[in-house]
C-alpha cells in the first residue's frame, strides 16, 4: 500500500491486512478533533506504561528528524514498525509532518525482501537490518533504533555497502543515491530519538542531538534531557553517559545494569561491545547474586556452544581482570521485549531457573 500524505484530509484507501488496517486506523485517528494520541512504551526497562501525547508536540519531533535528515516533500518513505509503539506512530507522523508519500511494508524481520526501488527514508530495528543488508543500498537514510546496534552488525553494514559502491564502480556507474545510516537515542517519553549517531559512511562515537533539546548530566552521571517542544518538563533518565562541549554524548550504560562485583562496578555494555566485535552472537552480561563478590559477572550467549567460539572468546583482551566473566552460558534463545530488545530482567530469571 502506498499512502501520499501531502493531503490534508484523512485517507480514504481500503487496507489488504491487519497491519494496514492499523495503519489507517492511526491516520484517522490523527486527523480527528482529538489533541492527543494514545501512547504505550516497550517494557524494555520495567513495565508498559500507557500515556497520551499532544499531537503539537509529535509534530514538533517529527520536524526536528525530518531537518536533521533533509527530507523534502514528495520524498518516499517506507514503515515496516509496529503502529502501536511509538517508532511507528512516528513514521507515520513525520509523513504527514513533511508531506512525505509512505510505502506500507509488512512488519516482518525482512521488511526489505519486496523492495526494488529507491527509498529516501526509513526506520529499521537492528534485526530487520541483519535480515536485510543485500538491499540497504536502496534507502538513502536509514535509523536503526529500539535497540543498540551491535559492533558485529555495524561491520557488516560496511561491508555489504562497501561492496556495492565497488560493483558500481566496476560498471563505471555513479552512485548518486549515497545511502547514510544512523543509530538513534530515544524513548517513548522523548517521542522517539532526540539524537543520531552515524554509522555510515562516516562512523562516529558520540549522538548529536537536536537543535532545540539541551542535555546535562545529574550528580550520578546520569543524562538529564530538556526539550522545551517535546515535553515541558526535564526527562531524567538511568544512562550513564559522557558529554562533550559540541551538544554531544556518549553512551556507557545504564546505571541499573551496572554490575557491582567486588566492589569494583562494570558497565555491561561496554563488555557486550567488545564480545560482540568478536562473535556474531547476541550476547548479555548479568551479574547474579554470589555470597563473595556480591555480584558476579556471567556472559550469557546466545546459540551453540562451539569449539570457534570458545577460541574466539579466549583470545578476547579485557581491559581490566575483573571484566573477564566467572561463567559462561549458552542459550537456545535470550528473551526479548514485543519490539525486539533483550529483555534482561527476564533473562536473569531464566538463568536462575
Amino acid at each position: 500500500m502506498l499512502i501520499d500524505l501531502s493531503k490534508a484530509s484523512p485517507i480514504n484507501q481500503t487496507s489488504s491486512n491487519e497491519f494496514e488496517t492499523k495503519v489507517l486506523d492511526f491516520i484517522k485517528e490523527w486527523f480527528s478533533e482529538s489533541k492527543t494520541v494514545k501512547i504505550q512504551s516497550s517494557g524494555s526497562t520495567g513495565i508498559p506504561k500507557t500515556f497520551f501525547i499532544e499531537k503539537s508536540k509529535m509534530l514538533n519531533s517529527a520536524e526536528m528528524t525530518c531537518d536533521f535528515l533533509g527530507l523534502k516533500e514528495g520524498n518516499l518513505a517506507l514503515l515496516c514498525l509496529p503502529i502501536e509503539y511509538i517508532s511507528g506512530k512516528m513514521m507515520v507522523v513525520r509523513s504527514i509532518s513533511r508531506k512525505l508519500k509512505l510505502k506500507i511494508a509488512p512488519t516482518s524481520l525482512n521488511p526489505l525482501e519486496n523492495i526494488n526501488e529507491e527509498i529516501d527514508f526509513c526506520a529499521m530495528t537492528p534485526l530487520q537490518v541483519e535480515n536485510s543488508l543485500d538491499k540497504i543500498h536502496w534507502i538513502k537514510n536509514l535509523i536503526i533504533g529500539g535497540a543498540s546496534v551491535s559492533e558485529a552488525l555495524k561491520q557488516k553494514i560496511q561491508e555489504s555497502l562497501t561492496k556495492k559502491e565497488k560493483a558500481f564502480e566496476s560498471l563505471s556507474l555513479t552512485n548518486n543515491s549515497q545511502t547514510k545510516i544512523f543509530e538513534t537515542y530515544g524513548m517513548s517519553e522523548t517521542l522517539s530519538h532526540i539524537a543520531l549517531k552515524q554509522i555510515f559512511p562516516n562512523p562516529e562515537d558520540w549522538f548529536t542531538v537536536f537543535k532545540g533539546v539541551d542535555i546535562s548530566l545529574d550528580e550520578r552521571g546520569c543524562l538529564k534531557i530538556f526539550a522545551r517542544k517535546l515535553n515541558s518538563e526535564v526527562l531524567q533518565t538511568n544512562d550513564l553517559v559522557e558529554i562533550n562541549d559540541k551538544k554531544q554524548f556518549r553512551f556507557l550504560g545504564r546505571i541499573d545494569n551496572v554490575i557491582n562485583s567486588g566492589g569494583a562496578k562494570i558497565f555491561p555494555e561496554e563488555l557486550e561491545k567488545l564480545v560482540k566485535k568478536e562473535i556474531p552472537n547476541e550476547v548479555v552480561f548479568l551479574g547474579i547474586e554470589d555470597e563473595t563478590l556480591g555480584q558476579k559477572l556471567i556472559l550469557i550467549i546466545e546459540g551453540q556452544e562451539s569449539d570457534s567460539i570458545n577460541q574466539k572468546l579466549s583470545a578476547i583482551n579485557y581491559e581490566k581482570s575483573f571484566h573477564k566473566p566467572k561463567e559462561i552460558i549458552f542459550v537456545k534463545q535470550i528473551p526479548r521485549t514485543p519490539n525486539g530488545k533483550v529483555s534482561r530482567l527476564e533473562l536473569k530469571k531464566l538463568i536462575k531457573n
